[in-house]
């Protein structure tokens, strides 16, 4: 027979069992925050912003010491942009801050993220990877503004 403290415990276990495939079952939904690492090909390495639509933008980022192609990025607000990230030389960070994007710039690997712009301002982008004696000044912005007549 079992006493108060196993039962207790027994109780607990299968309330964190339940607790957990809870969570793993809705990790699907959430998925979209998380960073996806796609197959290496030329073609990223060259920095470029491409329309895609109205709203839909395309950035193809490259890192290296120490600076991001392309530096300036300007879009409209209410934009979704994917950015697809690598690096020519060295492991780099590239991070903005408001808007919760953390990523790896790595050599021979491209990352890519989707965010959304929805108000009027400018976004920092910081490497936040060590990257050798120039890595402070390593900066880009996202400009997010109407666009002019």
């Amino acid at each position: 027979m079992l006493d108060k403290f196993e039962i207790k415990v027994l109780r607990i276990s299968g309330l964190l069992i339940v607790v957990f495939l809870f969570a793993y079952c809705m990790l699907p939904a959430k998925r979209r925050w998380v960073t996806e690492c796609i197959p290496y090909d030329k073609a990223y390495t060259e920095p470029r912003v491409t329309k895609i639509d109205a709203k839909t933008y395309q950035v193809f980022a490259v890192a290296q010491m120490w600076s991001f192609e392309p530096a300036s990025i300007t879009v409209p607000p209410g934009s979704e942009v994917d950015f697809y990230v690598t690096s020519k030389d060295v492991v780099h960070g590239f991070n903005i801050a408001e808007r919760n994007v953390n990523m790896m710039a790595v050599y021979g690997g491209i990352s890519k993220t989707t965010v959304k712009f929805p108000e009027p301002g400018v976004y920092k982008i910081t490497c936040h990877e060590y990257c050798g004696t120039g890595h402070q000044n390593m900066q880009a912005e996202i400009i997010v503004d109407f666009p002019k007549p």
